[in-house]
């Protein structure tokens, strides 16, 4: 039942991912490639930050290393948060004519 949990809301954490980093636009076509470039944008950043958050977390627990799922879990943690900001940014963000 655990490993259950696990995996579940492992799927819940990757799908609000990229939910949080969904881009609408007028076709399908233009909303995957504007998701994409969210995601290639800010890729780089989340993965920084959480290399520097698993690193301080290993230090803290004396060395002892992080499950990859777990990584993976802080990872879009962190890139939920990343894309809510840039998703206020972007859209609330534009000056109004």
């Amino acid at each position: 039942m655990r490993t259950i949990q696990r995996k579940g809301s492992f799927v819940v954490s990757a799908f609000l991912y990229l939910l949080f980093n969904l881009r609408l636009a007028t076709e399908v076509t233009a909303s995957i490639k504007a998701t994409l470039w969210q995601i290639a944008q800010t890729a780089p950043y989340v993965a920084g930050l959480t290399y520097l958050v698993v690193a301080l977390l290993q230090y803290m627990a004396g060395g002892d290393k992080i499950p990859w799922d777990r990584r993976l879990r802080l990872f879009f943690a962190i890139g939920i948060i990343a894309g809510l900001l840039y998703g206020i940014y972007e859209y609330a963000g534009t000056a109004s004519q």
